[in-house]
């Protein structure tokens, strides 16, 4: 299981040969990527964000294969909620999957197991997407490349104008940059500082909302709490660091300079 965090396409070629090596399946967690581009040459070679791969996915060089996150392994879950890069008007999903065979499951026990009306062919659960959901979805997605390209601007903004010496800011991926990376949506934009808790105020007071994803590490977890004996000193130390600044094709400008201005003047 593979999951594209923050918005950024987690996928290598070595990836699919061990998977192919030992018989695996593929599932992929695109609840933040949607929309993100994955691009490779015809011997399966990745080049994503090294400059043959343009943020609208058209300016390919002959023999290179682009393909989406969500399309890139056996099976993907999807989430539309309101607040992800393509967002519904309340909780929505989907599954992508490129083998009839599953989909016709997934279908089924989407639909209480079923496949026909009142026949049960397994334990299922109500889980269709409803036709309003659906209805806000498709007028918004011919724009989900444009949305996102806005917001890989507004990353890029962040990442040339936070000087703040105290914070450190997410890789912007090598070669060609933010705004010409398909291979990064920019779901969120999460940075770490040494104070997290102190800046997070900081910037409340300042009518900045923030949030912090995530907190505390899975094996800091009640429902992993066998492993709580464990440690991980890089993984708790960015738990306690991280802190997502406001992204969104919604921003204004005006909001994204503010964000700025107040962030660097923190001591």
């Amino acid at each position: 299981m593979v999951v594209h965090l923050y918005g950024r396409a987690c996928w290598s070629e070595e990836l699919e040969k061990t998977a192919r090596k030992h018989n695996l399946k593929i599932i992929e967690d695109n609840a933040q990527a949607a929309g993100a581009v994955w691009c490779g040459d015809d011997s399966g070679s990745a080049v994503a964000g090294s400059g043959r791969c343009g943020a609208d996915a058209g300016s390919l060089l002959p023999g290179t294969a682009v393909r989406r996150t969500g399309s890139l392994g056996d099976a993907a879950g999807n989430s539309f909620y309101p607040g992800k890069n393509l967002g519904a008007l309340g909780d929505a999903g989907a599954v992508t999957t490129n083998s009839d065979e599953l989909a016709g499951v997934i279908r089924a026990l989407a639909n209480y197991g079923s496949t026909k009306k009142y026949v049960n062919d397994y334990q299922g659960l109500n889980s269709r997407l409803d036709e309003i959901q659906a209805a806000a979805l498709r007028v918004k997605l011919p724009r989900l490349d444009q949305d996102n390209q806005y917001r890989r601007l507004v990353a890029d903004y962040y990442h040339r104008h936070i000087n703040n010496p105290g914070i450190i800011l997410p890789r912007s991926d090598t070669g060609a940059g933010i705004t010409v990376n398909p291979g990064h949506v920019w779901h969120l934009f999460v940075v770490r500082h040494a104070e997290r808790d102190r800046l997070q105020r900081y910037l409340a007071e300042n009518e900045i909302q923030t949030l912090i994803h995530y907190p505390l590490p899975p094996h800091k977890q009640q429902a992993y709490r066998g492993w709580a004996g464990l440690s991980f000193p890089l993984t708790e130390q960015i738990h306690r660091e991280v802190l997502s600044l406001p992204v969104s094709q919604v921003m204004e400008e005006n909001e994204y300079l503010k964000v700025i201005e107040i962030i660097n003047n923190f001591r």
